[in-house]
C-alpha cells in the first residue's frame, strides 16, 4: 500500500485539510518541545518539573508547562501531584502516550541515522547562497 493510499484509507477527507483534526494531533506532539517531554517521559520512570526541564535542555518554564498542559489535555500525560509541601508533582505517560512513543522510535532512529547529514546539507546550502 503506498503512502497516499494509506493516508486516504485513515483520512478520508484528507490529512492536508484545514478541518482535519489530526492537524491538532501533528501540531501537540511533533512540536518541539511535545516530542522531547514525550521521548523523555518514554524512558520509564515517571520525572518530576525539574528532571524534565533538564532533560529538554533549552525548554523555558512557560513553554514546558504550556506543553504539559496540552499533552495532558490530549490523554498523552498523566500528572500525579500530591498533596504535601512544598508541592510533590510527577508526569508520566499514559497508556496513549505510551503507545504513541513507541511508534515514534522508528523516527528517531531514522533522524539518528541522517541527522549529520541534513545538518551539514543546510549549512551548504546557506553558505552557498
Amino acid at each position: 500500500m503506498t503512502v497516499s493510499q494509506t493516508l486516504r484509507q485513515h483520512f478520508p477527507d484528507g490529512v492536508f485539510a484545514s478541518g482535519c483534526p489530526s492537524r491538532v494531533v501533528l501540531d501537540h506532539v511533533w512540536s518541539k518541545w511535545g516530542t522531547l517531554v514525550i521521548l523523555a517521559l518514554a524512558e520509564g520512570e515517571p520525572l518530576r518539573w525539574s528532571e524534565l526541564r533538564r532533560r529538554a535542555e533549552g525548554v523555558s518554564e512557560k513553554m514546558l508547562a504550556q506543553t504539559l498542559k496540552i499533552l495532558e489535555a490530549d490523554g498523552l500525560v498523566h500528572r500525579d501531584a500530591r498533596p504535601v509541601v512544598p508541592p510533590h508533582v510527577e508526569y508520566s505517560l499514559t497508556e496513549r502516550g505510551a503507545q504513541l512513543a513507541e511508534r515514534m522510535v522508528p523516527l528517531m532512529d531514522w533522524i539518528a541515522d541522517h541527522a549529520a547529514a541534513i545538518v551539514a546539507d543546510a549549512q551548504v546550502a546557506v553558505l552557498t547562497r
